[in-house]
C-alpha cells in the first residue's frame, strides 16, 4: 500500500484529495460492504461519494453490462443508440418537466456545464443566480458558480455569478427565524437581489447541498423563489446529482419538495443512476433543450455500455422501491444518530432526509466549526469498520453518511453503533 501511495504522490496532482493518514485501496464490493487490498471489510456508507447507489456487484448491473459489452460498446451519438433512447424515455417521464428532452454526459459536472450553457443561450446573458454554501463540479464555469471556497480554485469565470440567501437553515443571517419567516426573508432578499441588477439567466440550486455538508433551506423556499424568477423569465435549474433517483426518501426528486410553483425548468443527474458507471445528463423543456444553433455531440455521453447499466439500476431501484426503503432505514437511521448527538456537546447537529445524513460537529460549547475532530471521526470510523464522508460550508466539520439505498435495518444499526463509538472518541 505505502508503495502505491508514492506511486499515487509521483504522477497525480497534489490537490487529488486522499482519505485517511493511510490511504485506502478498495480491490472489491458486494452490497453494501467493500474490502480494501489488505483484506479488510468495512461497511460502506458513503458510496463512492453518493454514486453505488443500489449496491456493489449488483447483478442485474453487472449481467447488463457483461452483456452489452459482448455486443458494442461505444459508437457515439452520431448513430441511433437504442439503450440511450430507451434510458431518456423513462427519464423524461419520471422527470415531471413537460415536454422534456434529455442530453446524456458523462458527469454531474459536465451536466452542470451542459445546464449554464443552455440557460445562458436561452437567456442570452451570462448572469447567473447561485447559492451560498452550494457546489456544482469542477469545471470553469461549474467552479465559477460554487458558492463553498474549499472547492473554488480559481475567482475567474466565464459567468457573472450573483449569491443567494436561503441554502443552510441554520447559520446565517436568517437562522432565528421560524421557517415562514426564513422563507420570507430569503424571497426579499432575492427581490431586492434582482432590484440591482439585469435580469439572470438562472438560479441554479440543490435541494440539498451535498458538499456543502447535506444542507437545506424549508421546503417550499425554491417554489417561492420561483414565482419571483417566473416575474422576469429567470429559468431554475435543480441541480439533482446528489439527491435524485429517490434518496431523500420522501421524493423521487429533491424539487419535489419544492414543487408548489411547478417543476424546474433545467434538471441536472448522475451519481447514482449508474451506480458506478459514468452516466450524467440534463433534462429540460423542448424550447429550452433546442435553443442551441450550432452542432453538438458527445462522444461519450449515452454510450451503449453505460445506458445498459443505467436502464438495469433504474429498473431495480424502481421495482424494489428503494425509495421507500430510503425512507424508511433512513428514518430509523437519523433517529438513532440524534439519540447520540444528545449526549455528545460536539454534535451540533444532525440533519438529512432519506439516505443523506450529515452530522455537524462543533467545538463543545462553542458554535465553531471542528474540522480536527472531524477528521478524527472519519479515522476512527474506519478503524471500526465503517467509511462515511466529510463536507461543510466555512470548514469541513460535517460527516457526510450516504449508504447504498438498499441499506438493511440491521446494517443501519451496525453502522450507527461504530459511528456512536468513534464520536465517542472525539468527545
Amino acid at each position: 500500500m505505502n508503495d502505491l501511495f508514492a506511486r499515487h504522490r509521483q504522477v497525480l496532482p497534489d490537490w487529488l484529495a486522499l482519505y485517511y493518514d493511510e490511504p485506502l485501496e478498495i480491490t472489491h464490493g458486494e452490497g453494501r460492504h467493500v474490502w480494501d487490498a489488505d483484506g479488510n471489510r468495512y461497511l460502506d456508507f458513503f458510496g463512492g461519494i453518493l454514486t453505488t447507489m443500489t449496491a456493489h456487484a449488483l447483478p442485474e448491473v453487472t449481467k447488463a453490462v457483461s452483456e452489452q459489452a459482448g455486443r458494442i460498446i461505444h459508437s457515439s451519438t452520431l448513430y441511433l443508440n437504442r439503450p440511450m433512447v430507451e434510458l431518456a424515455e423513462r427519464i423524461a417521464q419520471l422527470s415531471g418537466i413537460p415536454d422534456a428532452r434529455v442530453f446524456f454526459t458523462t458527469s454531474g459536472t459536465e451536466a452542470n456545464d451542459t445546464a449554464l450553457l443552455l440557460a445562458t443561450t436561452y437567456r442570452r446573458t451570462n448572469t447567473i443566480l447561485a447559492m451560498r454554501n452550494s457546489y456544482h463540479g469542477r469545471s470553469f464555469s461549474s467552479v465559477g458558480i460554487t458558492g463553498n471556497k474549499g472547492w473554488s480554485p480559481t475567482s475567474l469565470s466565464p459567468l457573472q455569478t450573483l449569491y443567494v440567501h436561503g441554502g443552510v437553515r441554520t447559520r446565517g443571517p436568517f437562522a432565528e427565524l421560524n421557517d415562514r419567516d426564513f422563507i420570507a426573508a430569503c424571497v426579499a432578499d432575492l427581490r431586492d437581489l434582482l432590484g440591482h441588477t439585469r435580469p439572470p439567466a438562472a438560479l441554479i440550486a440543490e435541494p440539498i447541498q451535498g458538499v456543502g455538508g447535506f444542507t437545506s433551506p424549508p421546503d417550499g423556499l425554491y417554489a417561492a423563489f420561483r414565482k419571483v424568477l417566473q416575474e422576469q423569465g429567470i429559468l431554475w435549474i435543480a441541480d439533482e446529482v446528489q439527491t435524485g433517483w429517490g434518496r431523500t426518501g420522501e421524493h423521487f426528486w429533491g424539487w419535489q419538495a419544492h414543487g408548489q410553483s411547478g417543476p424546474p425548468d433545467i434538471l441536472t443527474f448522475a451519481k447514482g443512476i449508474g451506480n458506478g458507471m459514468s452516466i450524467g445528463g440534463v433534462v429540460a423543456r423542448s424550447e429550452i433543450m433546442n435553443c442551441l444553433d450550432s452542432n453538438s455531440i458527445s462522444t461519450f455521453g449515452g454510450t451503449q455500455i453505460t445506458m445498459a447499466a443505467g436502464l438495469a439500476n433504474l429498473s431495480y431501484l424502481l421495482e424494489h422501491d428503494l425509495q421507500g426503503n430510503a425512507r424508511r432505514v433512513g428514518g430509523l437511521l437519523i433517529e438513532r444518530l440524534r439519540a447520540v448527538a444528545a449526549q455528545l456537546p460536539g454534535v451540533r447537529e444532525v440533519r438529512g432526509r432519506g439516505l443523506m445524513i450529515g452530522v455537524e460537529l462543533v467545538k463543545p460549547g462553542t458554535d465553531e466549526a471542528d474540522p480536527k475532530s472531524a477528521a478524527a471521526v472519519l479515522e476512527a470510523a474506519r478503524e471500526g469498520g465503517l467509511l462515511i464522508g466529510k463536507g461543510g460550508g466555512h470548514n469541513t466539520s460535517v460527516l457526510r453518511i450516504a449508504p447504498p439505498l438498499s441499506l438493511t435495518v440491521a446494517e443501519a444499526e451496525e453502522g450507527a453503533a461504530i459511528l456512536e463509538q468513534a464520536l465517542r472518541t472525539a468527545y
